[in-house]
């Protein structure tokens, strides 16, 4: 540099009135960060506002000053370019990033074909685990393992998820697979591994990738090979599950305390252990794009009607939605597809002991998995009346005990509506029922207590559910005392609504079924408003309207109120009886099964 232009520069520097900073007397944040005093001081120098200061002084009377602001002005911009640079290159971005925004994979198997081409799986384990970082989340989830080793002198690789692995049984196989010399190691590495040195016992060839990263989804693991196109799986699954506990629906005083869990493995096995037929089968299907939710239909082969169980499956298969993480529910309504009938068609039971005998009698059962319930069809409106305790009991206590259940399902549909019935109609009642009504009218209509009272029967119900254990009786006296009782003494609500439609709920809540007692709530608010709205005749219509519609709807091509309609003596013998175990030699008819006979036909001795 020229040390006159040094010179001006000073000159120039000295007229605005500048020092140069020093080093010493950084501040707290550039001491902190090790900033360096040197770059600190050539930005302070050339900061643009005053290059434009001394570009105003030299305009004013020096050249040569100017020109040196110029300079300064050219230095401060290409530092801040460059400043500018260095802060746009550490966030450039992911030349694949284009192509993850631009992907629309409906399923696993076209994500895999989007990334690499195909869905066979790669020789080389970088190209498998490039793959799996864009479809499996390799890298960003946590749970995602993917151990790479080298056993014998060849390199292979390790895929499970964490939480699903069971490690003792990865260790034991890892531990033997150390072991290995490439003297030990044929031609057919995988069958080598496969025969010699995995000693595990379910274990099985894999060639598609999407296929594998299924398996290992739903909790096994997969073993790859350097320059193999097949892996290993093995089934290491270990899923989180608690212990086979007493429904809390289905209790029964007398009887197994075991109960399905939402583990599908051991809900099967709890069926399997009181069914030791060889012809009860459990065909595994997989249901939802993005949840592949296990679903298991399970019958007994030489029973049932086949022509169901293919409509079923066909059901099933057919289903095109991204997931079912509702299990269950959403499985039935996909496959039933009853619209707004409130009225459920198909049984849920959470007890073994129950789902057995209903595959005994010919039906279809099907599990899915992460669901404590199972679910029974085809079914009927008595079936959801039946209660497990009824068949733990003697037939004449039993028998006693399912029609207090009818009753209580009687009452739950049609005592409100007949009371008001009656109110509206004294002159119906007959002389013996001349104590019913009320002797005062309430401040509030008839019609609008009920309405009330159902809104509150619910309130309490759903609070109950959502309810810490520990206060659901205090809750239970503050709706009994402070709400029904104060509400009668003040005069808003007449004694007899709040008594009947205790006992309403009562045989609601003592119905077997909770979908057929929900069902039951509607049916009686509907009659309620036509009792209201056209008194007699909107009773009638109502009721004729209820049998009409159960009677036209089916259970899978199985008449719903069978054996009522159509009338079938010996099976509603059946029904309201029960009958004691050597009595019933045939299944129901309705399941329409192969084989109808529960016993043999006693054979007579030829004398």
């Amino acid at each position: 540099m020229d040390p006159g232009g040094q010179a001006q520069d000073t000159e120039v520097s000295s007229e605005l009135g500048t020092e140069e900073p020093e080093p010493a007397k950084r501040g707290f944040f550039a001491r902190l960060f090790g900033d360096d005093p040197e770059t600190e001081e050539e930005e302070s120098a050339e900061d643009p506002g005053l290059g434009q200061q001394g570009k105003q002084q030299v305009e004013a009377g020096a050249d040569a000053g100017a020109e040196a602001g110029g300079r300064k002005d050219q230095a401060g911009k290409s530092k801040t370019d460059n400043k500018q640079a260095q802060s746009v290159e550490p966030q450039k971005a992911d030349p694949k990033q284009k192509k993850r925004d631009t992907e629309h994979s409906n399923s696993l198997e076209q994500s895999i074909i989007y990334w690499q081409g195909n869905d066979k799986i790669p020789e080389r384990l970088e190209d498998t685990k490039g793959t799996l970082t864009e479809v499996l989340g390799l890298g960003s989830s946590f749970d995602i393992v993917f151990r790479e080793m080298s056993f014998g002198g060849r390199k292979a690789a390790l895929l499970c998820i964490s939480g699903f692995a069971k490690d003792t049984i990865i260790d034991e196989i890892l531990k033997r697979l150390t072991y290995l010399t490439p003297d030990d190691i044929s031609a057919d590495v995988l069958a080598s591994f496969m025969s010699e040195y995995i000693p595990h016992v379910q274990v099985e060839k894999g060639e598609l990738l999407s296929e594998s990263i299924n398996k290992v989804l739903s909790g096994m693991s997969v073993f790859f090979i350097e320059g193999e196109t097949q892996v290993i799986i093995m089934d290491t699954r270990s899923y989180p599950s608690r212990s086979p506990d007493e429904p809390s629906i289905e209790r029964v005083v007398r009887g197994a305390r075991d109960g399905f869990t939402e583990t599908l493995l051991s809900n099967v096995a709890l069926v399997r252990r009181r069914i030791r037929d060889p012809g009860l089968k459990y065909e595994m299907h997989q249901v939802g794009r993005r949840t592949r939710t296990d679903v298991c239909v399970a019958y007994i082969d030489d029973i049932v009607d086949k022509t169901q169980v293919q409509a079923v499956t066909d059901k099933i298969k057919s289903i095109d939605i991204d997931g079912i993480p509702l299990a269950d529910k959403q499985l039935e309504e996909a496959i039933v597809g009853r619209g707004w009938n409130p009225y459920p068609l198909v049984r849920y039971s959470e007890r073994p002991d129950t789902v057995a005998s209903h595959l005994l009698e010919g039906r279809l059962v099907i599990f899915v998995d992460t669901s404590p319930s199972v679910i029974v069809l085809p079914t009927t409106f008595f079936d959801l009346c039946q209660h497990a305790e009824e068949n733990r009991q003697t037939p004449f206590m039993g028998t006693y005990l399912r029609w207090v259940r009818f009753i209580g399902v009687f009452a739950s549909m049609f005592l409100l509506p007949l009371w008001m019935l009656l109110v509206i109609h004294p002159e119906l009642k007959p002389a013996m029922l001349d104590f019913i009504g009320p002797q005062k009218m309430a401040k509030i209509p008839l019609l609008a207590q009920f309405l009330i009272v159902e809104l509150g029967v619910d309130l309490l119900r759903m609070a109950a559910v959502h309810t810490p254990t520990p206060l659901g009786s205090a809750m239970g006296l503050i709706a009994a005392i402070l709400v029904g009782d104060i509400a009668v003494q003040t005069g808003l609500f007449v004694n007899e609504v709040v008594l009947y439609m205790a006992v309403a709920s009562i045989g609601m809540f003592a119905t077997p079924s909770y979908e057929l007692g929900l069902a039951n709530r509607i049916v009686r608010l509907g009659l309620l408003l036509a009792v209201a709205a056209f008194q007699v005749q909107g009773f009638m219509i109502g009721t004729t309207l209820l049998i009409v519609l159960l009677t036209l709807h089916r259970s899978y091509n199985s008449p719903y109120l069978w054996p009522f309609i159509p009338f079938n003596a010996k099976a509603f013998g059946a029904i309201l009886v029960r009958q004691p175990v050597l009595s019933a030699k045939t299944r129901p008819s309705f399941n329409k099964t192969r084989d109808n006979t529960r016993m043999p036909p006693v054979q007579e001795n030829d004398q």
